[in-house]
């Protein structure tokens, strides 16, 4: 059995007090070329638990080192988290998120990363932000990460092509994975520091991870409040219930928006967003068929696609018009009004 933490066993004097300090946890991983996946593996793990905070990355093949560790990742052939060992790369192993946990739909195979956020990624996101880890909070940023963060990382390592045929398996959001690779000493290095490029992998992956976390429960979640106010709120916009408005500016409402749709049973999908732009003017903004998608479920109209200012006041009829891009995805005009009378228009026809 392999025990996370270790009997005290070094004194330490500090002001004529003896104190008991155990040695540093070992998280164990291989040597040689390094991966995206283990190195993100060690670094998510600093973060799971105070005591792993000042953790020592041994990095060796040697079957008696990486025994010695507490933990190990991407090495050795063995999954069993009970003894803190978290490999891929047996026969055996043919996990996801999804068969690890079935509420999961993710279903890529899992790499060491996929595996260490799978055991521990609700308290490194609690520990982060500040949260308790059985909140709705931690969940929700949890299932973000994973899809937008770890699972290409999970794809990339086991070598999984993102589409097969028309169907995307998974998307790429960061190109961490190949950023990471660029960072191994180069073939031809005469005296390559193996330790100091791994560091300075580690100190990328975590810097991203924790820019991600932050992202998603200090910017992106406060937005789902609003986006949901919003959508209950469509039918002081208009009848129709086709529009909703941020009258404090945009927000990130796009994905909060495809979700919310679903578990507020709106029935008749919402079209445009318009709301106050930084120069005080305001923007009509379509709604795409899907959270990355190019296409609208409905595009401002053909006629105004490219103009500009007094001639797209002329062509649509509508006052202090300001412009309507080429693809008609989005729109802008002086006034509430205004923005309103583009995306009203545009049903219409």
């Amino acid at each position: 059995m392999f025990n996370v933490l270790r009997s005290f066993a070094r004194p330490v004097s500090n002001l004529g007090i003896v104190l008991k300090m155990g040695p540093k946890v070992k998280i164990g991983t291989h040597n040689g070329t390094f991966h995206c996946d283990e190195v993100l593996a060690c670094s998510l793990l600093k973060h799971a638990k105070s005591e792993y905070s000042n953790a020592e990355v041994v990095r060796s093949r040697n079957m008696d080192i990486l025994n010695d560790c507490d933990i190990v990742v991407d090495v050795g052939g063995v999954y069993e988290p009970s003894c803190h060992r978290y490999d891929h790369h047996q026969r055996s192993f043919d996990h996801s998120m999804n068969s690890l946990k079935k509420d999961y739909p993710w279903t890529i195979k899992l790499s060491s990363a996929g595996l260490v956020y799978f055991h521990f990624g609700h308290q490194i996101i609690s520990r982060l932000l500040n949260l308790r880890v059985e909140s709705e909070e931690v969940k929700i940023i949890y299932n973000k990460i994973y899809e937008n963060f770890i699972q290409e990382i999970d794809a990339v390592d086991n070598g999984i092509e993102q589409c097969e045929g028309s169907e995307q398996k998974y998307k790429t959001h960061t190109h961490l994975s190949a950023r990471v690779k660029h960072l191994n000493p180069a073939w031809n290095e005469p005296n390559p520091d193996e330790t100091k490029c791994f560091e300075k992998a580690c100190q990328l992956v975590e810097q991203e991870f924790i820019d991600r976390v932050n992202f998603y429960g200090k910017v992106w979640l406060p937005a789902r409040d609003i986006v949901k106010s919003a959508i209950q709120d469509r039918f002081s916009v208009h009848s129709s219930g086709e529009i909703i408005e941020f009258s404090n500016g945009g927000c990130p409402w796009k994905e909060h928006l495809f979700d919310l749709e679903g578990s507020l049973k709106v029935e008749t999908p919402i079209k445009f967003v318009i709301y106050a732009d930084t120069n005080n003017n305001w923007r009509v903004q379509c709604v795409s068929v899907s959270p990355f998608s190019f296409e609208n479920r409905l595009s401002l109209q053909k006629e105004w696609c490219g103009l500009r200012d007094e001639e797209l006041s002329k062509q649509s009829g509508i006052d202090d018009c300001v412009f309507v891009h080429m693809s008609g995805f989005i729109g802008g005009n002086k006034t509430r009004e205004g923005a309103l009378q583009m995306a009203l228009k545009t049903l219409k026809v």
